[in-house]
């Protein structure tokens, strides 16, 4: 082992290098070389396969240096070796019997670099770059690492907050069903025996209006308890998607057309409440925003393919519109696609309208046991 100095700025402590070359002339010369730096270096030299790997497996190093020919092998069979590990040290030839296009190809199987020994006094230099790009990369990679882990934990936490979401409006429109609904029930009930009762004119009058206003109460009760979890749901999800069109057009007066590839379609219900939140989030925002004057529901599962599409022929969406920072509607429906395994595409354009698509892939596992053959 060898230590000298090397320029300053590839490191703070010695840097281990390991040296496979079979000539020790060359060895000594690339030494001589990096004597003149400033950064003390330490080099180990090998001059075989066998003990280059030996090397390898007895502690890290830094960065490697390697002829391109050596008896028996070449640099390239060595790199097959160092490129199995992981994380490895950047590779960098050092040789006089490589070509320019055999050089090239080198660093297309991902060596770092490579340096004519003719040249020999730009070797810290390369060195010194050899290292800034290999942690340039590792820093990329492992930005890219945390940035997909970041995105697979806030995928699970938005699963989670869903389904959490989910269990708390079924559990709403059942005490609305079984504790609001009830007493409104049993409270017009007692108003309509009192109002067949009385004898004046003036006490008939409030029962009367008392009753009406119970009957707003008693509509307005169902209406909540459908949006938070509508019984529809049970009767399939081509059922479903009807009656949401069918409320749609009674309420806001659009005529909304619904086209089906089966008169039953079978999926598991985390899929079926996905496609009908959907469909419910685009027409509401046709509704707020659109000004259509007609809207469109296919839905099908064809080719393997759960779609879902939502087209209006309104005013449509300038692209900036999707990306505003609380566009909470459309992103929220997009990371209810990737909860079941599909995603969601917008195509708008200003003037001509707007289509949601959810396509959702089907496979054994997410279709319902009534289709599953």
């Amino acid at each position: 082992m060898i230590a000298f100095p090397m320029p300053s700025g590839v490191t703070d402590r010695p840097l281990r290098i390991l040296h496979l070359e079979d000539s020790v002339a060359d060895h000594e010369l690339a030494c001589i070389t990096l004597r003149r730096a400033n950064v003390v270096y330490e080099i180990h030299h090998v001059d075989t396969l066998t003990s280059f790997i030996e090397q390898l497996d007895a502690e890290p190093f830094d960065l490697i240096l390697a002829d391109y020919r050596l008896p028996g092998f070449t640099a390239l069979d060595a790199w097959s070796v160092v490129a199995q590990r992981e994380p490895h040290p950047p590779f960098v030839l050092l040789s006089g019997a490589i070509g320019e296009a055999a050089a090239v190809d080198a660093m297309r199987l991902g060596i770092a670099d490579y340096l004519l020994k003719d040249d020999m006094a730009r070797l810290p230099h390369v060195i010194d770059r050899a290292i800034e790009v290999h942690e340039a990369r590792r820093a990329r990679e492992k930005a890219t690492a945390d940035l997909a882990a970041s995105e697979r934990r806030l995928a699970e936490l938005t699963e989670h907050l869903q389904s959490s979401i989910e269990k708390e409006r079924a559990a709403i429109a059942r005490e609305i069903h079984d504790d609001i609904g009830g007493a409104l029930s049993a409270v017009r009930f007692d108003v309509g025996w009192i109002s067949r009762h009385a004898k004046d004119d003036g006490t008939q009058a409030h029962a009367a209006a008392a009753t009406e206003m119970l009957q707003h109460a008693i509509e307005a009760s169902q209406r909540i308890m459908m949006n938070l979890r509508p019984p529809i749901l049970d009767q399939g999800l081509v059922a479903a998607v009807q009656w949401l069109a069918e409320s749609f057009e009674r309420r806001t007066g659009i005529p909304t057309r619904v086209h089906t590839s089966k008169d039953t379609i079978h999926v598991d219900a985390a899929i079926q409440l996905v496609a009908y939140r959907t469909a419910q989030e685009a027409l509401t925002n046709v509704f707020k925003y659109a000004e259509a004057r007609q809207v469109g529901v296919d839905l099908s599962d064809s080719e393997g393919v759960l779609t879902l599409e939502v087209t209006d022929d309104g005013r449509g969406m300038e692209p900036a519109m999707r990306e505003k920072p609380k566009s909470f509607g459309l992103k929220g429906l997009q990371e209810r696609a990737r909860t079941v395994g599909g995603w969601l595409d917008i195509s708008s354009h200003p003037g001509r309208g707007t289509a949601v698509i959810l396509s959702v892939p089907l496979t054994p596992q997410n279709i319902s046991e009534e289709e599953a053959p």
